[in-house]
């Protein structure tokens, strides 16, 4: 990234990345508490956890529509604001919820956070490091994969230390409420400083096949991930996994390495576009591998490379090259591929849902079945959008 002397918001990315990093802990840690929810729901089918899941991407469905409007109007600093203050409801209202429904309601306002922070935290990374955007965008997702390697190892202090699992959903909310204080004093780049006024002036909003494309990657990209987060626990527990916990881990592990690598050496070597085709066509492979072959190793092995290929940085990636088309409007499209994202989170999620309950014995392997179609989906998507990208350079 740029020399940090230099740049007088590097603050600022850091505390916007920390927003995602207890992010990550909130998308993860409804999966991780499936029982103990249910549980204080007066419940016993986990399936309605999932659904729970699925009402984040109803929230951001929600106030996608309005966020990047919001934050290209009103500043990236203003939607961020409200993210975190969604982030907070979200994390005590689901600790209080005593009904699947309140839950329900409390999710949603989740994903309205969620969608917030998208429209603050990717436009701001794009502006303060410039030339370096696309990389700097990955960290994003960096910073959720960090938060979602540690919750494993905090759920596991909270339970040694026998407090209510309530604890991580108060403290996670506590931390991004001080970071909330730090940001209303922290300094943003101007709107758009990244792109020249003329260009400001002149760009407009331009729906090709190609973004079409990329935008529908936003769907099946997040597809891939959100499916494995939802089913691996019990993925692991049907193929004889001794500790299933391990499996998030290990995805965890695998996003992180993905980031670093990918940000590292893949982009120095290969354009967005490229890694848009490669990544999707791995997890694909791994996800029928898995299906194939039912062995607790195989889980292990799935969720490293889920986590790499599924999880590591896809879809930021996506929405960076989206901003190459629209490098004015970026809240706006920002949204859209998001929207896209969202309706993974919900459609696709209650989908699975439905899996699981029409066949419980087998869920887990019919849902691996089912993300590896949408996954091949992307495939073909991301083969489009690369060869309409090289067609546009060996025209210029």
């Amino acid at each position: 990234m740029e020399n940090k002397a230099k740049n007088p918001f590097i603050l600022t990315a850091l505390a916007l990345y920390f927003t995602y990093f207890i992010h990550g802990i909130g998308v993860s840690i409804l999966a991780q508490y499936k029982g103990d929810l249910v549980a204080a729901w007066g419940e016993s089918n986990l399936g309605l956890v999932i659904r729970v899941s699925a009402a984040l991407g109803l929230g951001r469905l929600i106030s996608l529509p309005f966020s990047g409007p919001i934050s290209d109007k009103f500043g990236r600093k203003v939607s961020g604001l409200i993210g975190i203050a969604f982030y907070v409801l979200y994390f005590g209202g689901v600790a209080l919820s005593k009904s699947m429904e309140v839950a329900y309601v409390f999710a949603i306002m989740g994903g309205i956070a969620n969608s917030f922070l998208d429209t603050c935290v990717t436009p701001s990374c794009l502006e303060i490091f410039k030339d370096k955007g696309a990389i700097a965008n990955m960290f994003t997702k960096f910073s959720i994969s960090i938060g979602q390697l540690v919750l494993p190892f905090c759920i596991g202090i909270v339970s040694g230390m026998n407090l209510p699992y309530t604890t991580l959903f108060y403290l996670a909310g506590l931390l991004i409420a001080i970071d909330g204080i730090l940001i209303i004093f922290l300094k943003f780049p101007k709107l758009n400083s990244d792109v020249g006024s003329s260009k400001v002036e002149e760009t407009k909003m331009k729906f090709d096949a190609t973004a079409i494309a990329l935008i529908t990657i936003g769907l099946t990209c997040t597809a891939t991930f959100q499916l494995w987060l939802n089913a691996n626990q019990e993925l692991g527990k049907m193929y004889g996994l001794a500790n299933p916990r391990m499996i998030q881990t290990m995805y965890a592990a695998g996003t992180i390495c993905a980031i670093l690598f990918t940000a590292l050496v893949v982009l120095k070597k290969f354009k967005p576009v490229d890694v848009l085709v490669l990544y999707p066509t791995i997890s694909f492979v791994m996800l029928v591998i898995t299906y194939l072959v039912r062995t607790p190793s195989i889980t292990l092995i799935a969720g490293f490379v889920i986590g790499y290929a599924g999880a590591g940085g896809v879809l930021q990636l996506a929405v960076s090259t989206a901003n190459e088309l629209f490098p004015t409007n970026k809240g706006k499209i920002t949204s859209i591929v998001m929207i896209a994202s969202s309706l993974a989170n919900y459609v696709i999620l209650e989908i699975a849902g439905y899996i699981t309950k029409v066949s419980p014995a087998n869920g887990p392997v019919n849902i691996v079945l089912f993300n590896a179609g949408i996954t091949l989906i992307g495939v073909l998507l991301a083969l489009y959008v690369r060869k309409q990208f090289k067609l546009k350079v060996s025209n210029v």
